[in-house]
């Protein structure tokens, strides 16, 4: 599959499960979209009988408290969208309509393989224009405490550095660094699971989190390990999710990035925040169409052109 072509699917797939968050039963099908589309959310369910359509564009997210939202909860939002936006990325799918009947992306089970597992159903298909990337010009970082996030200029890829450092021996500190392609998403992330801390259970549970959260969607940690009968996916699975949900949340940039994105200790507020950062001038950033050397995804690009920035990317 080239990366120097846009792509869709070849035909509509469905996949219905839980949220995580809200507890609701959702349906959802994954639409082609035509060329330029982009990734958009057709929120249909709402009172009334209308429908919203809602860009996967950082400027729609309303909140990042545990996952990314999208939309306006009063006129219809879609929640937890990065897993099933780290799988469309991490594929190289530029056009997609997701339609959703309900307030939230179903977890399934906690990571982006269901979501890859759909795509394979029905293939991915080569669309006849152009793809266009996202080029950082120029460092922007975003810091909280000890915790930071940062893109860096790349020539050559779109490359993820996470670390995370958990005060429980558990987790503890965890690094990992891909070039991020089809192959090594498919490989080395997609199956990396939401986590969380059984202490935070109950608190969760009274400010209306993780109403669908089970040990079918979510890694579980007690005091003295993970009670998740089959283990860990990964020996360090925990940062591997961290990356996941980094590329569904920064694939909110609108184009497939080309740069270095680092981060120590973020989470969904911090990959928000420095897309914030990065569109903050016209300078930080071009749009550039590329032609990779190889068919190897994001990590192998050749010629560049630099093209005119779109306007809705301001």
């Amino acid at each position: 599959m080239k990366q120097s072509q846009q792509t869709t699917l070849r035909a509509a797939v469905t996949l219905v499960g839980t949220g995580v968050h809200s507890g609701d039963e959702v349906k959802m099908i994954l639409h082609p979209a035509e060329v330029n589309h982009g990734i958009a959310f057709l929120r249909t369910g709402l009172s009334g009988g209308l429908d919203r359509l809602i860009d996967a564009r950082h400027l729609a997210v309303t909140a990042t408290e545990l996952c990314t939202v999208i939309g306006d909860r009063d006129t219809g939002a879609v929640a937890t969208i990065e897993h099933l936006m780290a799988a469309l990325s991490g594929l190289g799918i530029d056009n997609v309509l997701v339609e959703i009947d309900g307030p939230e992306v179903p977890i399934l089970d906690g990571s982006s393989a269901p979501f890859i597992d759909a795509i394979d159903q029905v293939g991915i298909a080569v669309q006849g224009a152009t793809r266009r990337y996202l080029k950082v010009l120029k460092p922007v970082r975003v810091t909280q405490g000890k915790a930071f996030a940062e893109l860096l200029p790349n020539d050559r890829a779109f490359r993820l550095d996470v670390e995370i450092d958990f005060p429980t021996p558990v987790i503890g500190r965890q690094r990992k660094a891909v070039d991020l392609s089809p192959s090594v998403f498919r490989r080395e992330i997609s199956r990396a699971r939401t986590f969380g801390f059984m202490r935070d259970v109950e608190k969760l549970w009274s400010a209306g989190f993780a109403l669908g959260a089970s040990l079918e969607n979510t890694v579980a940690i007690g005091d003295d390990g993970i009670m998740n009968p089959e283990g860990l996916r990964y020996a360090d699975e925990f940062v591997r999710h961290k990356l996941l949900d980094a590329v569904g949340d920064l694939s909110l940039a609108g184009l497939p990035l080309l740069g270095t994105y680092r981060s120590y200790c973020g989470g969904h507020r911090m990959n928000f925040s420095v897309l914030e950062a990065l569109f903050s001038s016209r300078s930080n950033y071009a749009i550039v169409d590329a032609v990779p050397r190889r068919e190897t995804g994001y990590a192998e690009i050749g010629s560049m052109a630099a093209s005119v920035l779109a306007p809705e990317m301001h």
